[in-house]
């Protein structure tokens, strides 16, 4: 006789509820998601590196690389994972610095420099959300000014909410420069 716990499946059928059971408890009977979610921005660009990597396209690796030691450290700030917001918020700002040191390069006299950082922006616009167009964008706030009614000196001070408002409603499918632009050419009435 088997030592206890250890009994013989006195048929096939307590044999297979033993097998599910054994299943259900290691959890592999869980219901998968009917869509397949997507992977955390670390995890994409973790997939990324690793293709970089085996391409051997060096200039590609070295930015990846880049933004994701910017995600591990936010990361290790925030002592959670990054969210989407927090991600496009730290490609934002690569990007952007990306666009400064193209700037400086080329007051510099070093074009190929330029040229090596505005690829780099570049790539890393592809890790963006899809950007909202000007329009729409230029639309939405109008309707806002119209709604609060501000216009001219007054609108100066109807500024700060309307960013607030704008960045709210749009996230990180806008960029905060061009909403700022466009709010300021609106309440100037041009």
């Amino acid at each position: 006789m088997p030592p206890r716990g250890l009994e013989y499946p006195s048929s096939e059928a307590e044999h297979k509820l033993r097998a599910i059971m054994r299943e259900v408890s290691r959890g592999l009977w869980d219901n998968p998601p009917m869509t397949t979610p997507t992977p955390p921005p670390q995890q994409r660009l973790e997939t990324d590196v690793k293709a970089a990597m085996k391409a051997g396209d060096k200039e590609r690796l070295s930015t990846l690389r880049m933004l994701l030691s910017a995600v591990k450290n936010e990361r290790i700030a925030r002592g959670s994972e990054v969210d989407e917001a927090g991600f496009a918020a730290l490609t934002r700002k690569a990007i952007k610095q990306r666009e400064e040191a193209a700037e400086q390069y080329r007051k510099g006299g070093r074009p190929e420099l330029a040229e090596k950082e505005e690829r780099e922006g570049k790539l890393l616009a592809a890790y963006l959300p899809a950007q909202v167009d000007e329009a729409q964008l230029r639309t939405a706030i109008q309707a806002l000014v119209a709604e609060r009614g501000v216009a001219g000196n007054a609108g100066n001070a109807a500024m700060g909410p309307i960013m607030k408002e704008m960045m709210a409603r749009f996230g990180a499918t806008a960029d905060g420069a061009t909403i700022s632009r466009l709010a300021r050419e609106i309440l100037a009435g041009k």
